[in-house]
């Protein structure tokens, strides 16, 4: 009688690979690679297929995820923000309401001066605003992701001020925010002078105490 054969275990067979994590791979690839290039060369010459060559993965990855380097640049340099915002401890959108609207205001513009001089945030920044104002389609995505989180951030703050008595009832605080908001912008934008923290100090005093003699 012939010896009986002892069962062998079948092979193990190998991990089928985590697709799941070969895409976030791509895409912090990707996200590196616009904000470098478009630093390196400037936005008109940052293409697709640059930014496709730098993070080592295939034009056609791109395109599945956006539809122009502009969104890439968009979402990369929302993902540098939130990780900034990681690293230095703070939540991504967050607005300090310490009862003082003053020093409050103050705090959150000079940490916006702080990003608008840094050069990880500044050349990106500039790109993303001049393609906003000569595509308005993009434009509107750049205020919905970018701008509006911020920007309700400000009109909640003014309307705490409101309940607490330090602002007038009547005021509209979408329009009130712009006092401190827009002229920053513009100056930052238009390189029409410094920013500083004593510029945007400056701003809070003027907008909340008027120019009118006291």
């Amino acid at each position: 009688m012939a010896a009986q054969k002892s069962a062998q275990p079948a092979p193990a067979k190998p991990a089928a690979p985590d697709s799941t994590r070969r895409s976030e791979k791509s895409r912090r690839a990707i996200y590196d690679a616009a904000l470098a290039l478009v630093v390196e060369a400037g936005y008109p010459k940052t293409t697709i297929e640059g930014i496709a060559a730098r993070a080592g993965v295939g034009k056609q990855t791109i395109y599945r995820w956006w539809s122009s380097k502009a969104e890439v640049l968009m979402e990369a340099f929302l993902d540098l923000a939130e990780q900034a915002s990681r690293e230095g401890g703070h939540e991504p959108y967050a607005f300090p309401d310490t009862g003082d609207l003053a020093a409050d205001l103050k705090v959150v513009l000079r940490a916006t001066v702080d990003e608008l001089k840094d050069p990880r945030f500044e050349v990106p920044s500039r790109a993303l605003a001049a393609q906003g104002v000569v595509d308005e389609q993009f434009g509107r995505q750049l205020v919905a992701k970018l701008l509006q989180p911020s920007l309700d951030l400000y009109t909640e703050r003014l309307r705490a001020a409101q309940d607490a008595g330090q602002v007038r009832p009547d005021i509209d605080p979408r329009i009130a925010l712009e006092l401190f908001v827009s002229p920053l912008a513009q100056r930052w934008l238009q390189h029409t002078g410094p920013i500083s923290y004593e510029y945007t100090d400056t701003l809070v005093d003027y907008a909340l105490h008027g120019l009118a003699p006291r």
